[in-house]
């Protein structure tokens, strides 16, 4: 390969869990030249994620691959691929957004922890600073210090 800036990579999402890179590769081969075939496993168990990549030799390859096999069933599951996001930029693409899941910055929106969403951690219902609007507030929050005046006695 030319440069190792630029690869040509798909995303396969959407995996049975008797996929590897070996029944991977099978199913994309067909596309063109594969240079590699992986399927992402979980460090715990060991066991597939239910995603992977395949790299091409070529763009041509890809794009086919991934018009052909987008949609498609491997192993008895509905699959999904599109192209990766390179690993140059920050991490990796799409990575983020399935282990971000709940919690987080946005917090759980039925409130429970998370930054700035009711209920406990920073901002929310109690926890640091809480909500100045008076009632609840301060550390702790509620009426345990105060009767829900202004705010908590550390003000006064």
């Amino acid at each position: 390969m030319g440069s190792a800036e630029i690869e040509f990579r798909c995303f396969v999402g959407g995996l049975a869990w008797a996929t590897d890179d070996r029944s991977l590769e099978e199913a994309f081969s067909q596309y063109g030249e594969i240079l590699e075939s992986k399927v992402i496993n979980d460090r715990e168990t060991g066991r597939s994620r239910g995603f992977g990549f395949v790299t091409f030799s070529n763009e041509q390859s890809m794009k086919d691959a991934i018009e052909g096999m987008n949609g498609q069933t491997l192993d008895g599951r509905n699959i999904t691929v599109n192209e990766a996001q390179s690993r140059g930029s920050g991490g990796s693409g799409f990575g983020g957004r399935r282990e971000g899941g709940g919690g987080g910055y946005g917090g759980r929106r039925e409130g429970g922890g998370g930054y700035s969403r009711g209920g406990g951690g920073y901002g929310g219902g109690g926890g640091y600073g809480g909500r100045r609007e008076g009632g609840g507030g301060g550390y702790g929050g509620g009426s345990r210090y105060s009767r829900g005046a202004d705010g908590g006695s550390w003000r006064n």
